[in-house]
């Protein structure tokens, strides 16, 4: 990361990532302490967070945990209101949290799906809200979100509630952008592919990853810093005149037409 941006490249912005305390969450973290920022680490999980911000720490990063359920909207404006009162600022906000447990379809029920939808569709719409204010007060910012080619692209058995979560992501990106352009804030998401994650890990094992593996044009499972570096180009003068898009992470894994008079 360093070999392509400057080492203070994010020096004095505060970025603020939900979901930070493990997988691609924690590699988002990393990248940004990496590069200067000031990182707030939310997460439901506090004591995971707090280890991981300490071993950040160690290595020079300035790195905040901080708990927050995002199920709940009044945690949400606490927790954004806590972070723009400390730091007096909020440059950058990443929704990365997400819920998807494997459910067949016909056994997702109402808290499910609830909750499902809270986590991953209505917590950037609240993140948003409680950041704007802070946003419009410095001349601009940035709304980043972790969607997924799962649900805006295609399907995976068990996984119809995150998926309808994740398509509605992509209309809220497009949106938030047109709405927020004004106030100088750029509204972006990625769209991860297979990631190498303990989430991934759950999906059948060694094997089942190293088919997958084989399968994607670029012959490796993504890590966790490939989606990392995503969020930190999209959040770089770079790319200043994007907004409402979402980049599609996933090694190519979308390209061949699959179909079984093909194969």
């Amino acid at each position: 990361m360093n070999a392509t941006y400057a080492a203070d490249a994010f020096k004095g912005q505060v970025v603020l990532v939900t979901g930070g305390a493990q997988g691609i969450g924690l590699a988002i973290v990393s990248a940004f302490a990496q590069l200067g920022a000031t990182v707030v680490m939310a997460d439901l999980q506090l004591q995971k967070a707090q280890d991981a911000a300490e071993t950040l720490q160690q290595q020079g990063g300035q790195v905040q945990a901080m708990a927050c359920d995002l199920a709940d909207p009044g945690q949400i404006a606490e927790l954004v209101a806590a972070v723009g009162q400390q730091h007096q600022r909020l440059d950058v906000v990443i929704h990365n949290a997400a819920y998807f447990p494997l459910t067949p379809f016909a056994e997702i029920d109402a808290v499910l799906l609830q909750r499902t939808l809270s986590v991953n569709l209505m917590a950037p719409f609240f993140l948003a809200q409680a950041a704007l204010p802070w946003m419009q007060r410095q001349g601009g910012g940035c709304i980043l979100v972790t969607s997924s080619v799962t649900g805006p692209r295609v399907a995976y058995p068990g996984l119809a509630h995150y998926a309808a979560s994740k398509a509605g992501v992509n209309g809220f990106i497009r949106a938030a952008a047109l709405e927020l352009a004004a106030a100088g804030v750029r509204v972006n998401g990625v769209e991860p592919g297979m990631i190498r994650t303990p989430a991934m890990a759950n999906l059948g094992g060694a094997a089942v990853n190293q088919a997958i593996a084989a399968a994607v044009p670029l012959g490796r499972l993504g890590e966790p810093e490939d989606i990392a570096a995503a969020m930190v180009f999209l959040a770089s003068p770079a790319a200043a005149y994007m907004t409402g898009q979402t980049l599609v992470v996933d090694g190519g894994a979308l390209l061949p037409e699959a179909h079984p008079v093909l194969s």
